[in-house]
């Protein structure tokens, strides 16, 4: 049986299923939901259904980086393509293949995880000049952490940090190459018209972080 994409997204924010031969697809029209909300409904339709074939409208190029992220994290192979002026995601999961957001985060279960995460691009406020310099210094010393540190994650006016010309990205791109994962808001990305400049970590979301939070053994907040 044939389907129309077309007709099939007509429905917003809506969950469908189409025939795609002898299986069903899991459709998703997330078009328009604010961030965590594609994610949190890819999330909660793989939960309920497990798809192994599964296709999201989204609208925006955060939301496509998110959900793509997190299709990956469960085992799905993951293409784009362009739908007008949106996004359909398409997942592909062979043989039953799952991994668990907890599995994912979780890589070394046995060793202590630090969280650190930025909310600025500055420490401390009254200089302004004298805030920057201390947040290069405080970035460039977390690899006295060692393997203890596990993930850093950077809010609001921290994105700034990982875009092109930032002063702390080669420091950045070293801890990530040590192992350390960087995460990225993208609702702020977005906000700030920098999706296309950041040089360094994936672009994230509220559940990504969240989750987070909770398999840190510590969370720093700067």
């Amino acid at each position: 049986m044939e389907y129309s994409t077309n007709s099939t997204f007509k429905i917003k924010n809506s969950t469908l299923r189409i025939i795609r031969g002898y299986k069903m697809a899991t459709v998703i029209d997330a078009r328009g939901l604010a961030c965590p909300g594609p994610v949190l409904k890819t999330k909660q339709s793989i939960d309920k259904e497990s798809p192994d074939d599964i296709r999201i409208m989204v609208d925006n190029e955060a939301a496509r980086q998110n959900v793509s992220r997190f299709l990956q994290t469960q085992g799905y192979t993951v293409s784009v393509r362009k739908e007008g002026g949106d996004l359909e995601i398409r997942g592909i999961r062979e043989g039953g293949a799952s991994i668990s957001c907890s599995s994912y985060a979780e890589v070394h279960p046995d060793q202590k995880k630090i969280m650190v995460m930025v909310t600025t691009d500055r420490i401390g406020h009254g200089d302004d000049e004298l805030g920057a310099r201390l947040m290069t210094a405080f970035l460039k010393t977390l690899k006295e952490m060692g393997s203890e540190l596990w993930r850093l994650v950077f809010l609001n006016n921290a994105v700034k940090l990982t875009i092109e010309g930032s002063p702390v990205l080669d420091t950045l791109k070293d801890l990530a190459d040590t192992g350390v994962t960087i995460l990225v808001c993208g609702t702020c990305l977005d906000h700030f018209k920098l999706l296309e400049q950041k040089r360094v970590g994936d672009t994230t979301n509220m559940l990504d972080i969240v989750t987070s939070m909770q398999l840190a053994d510590k969370v720093i907040n700067i």
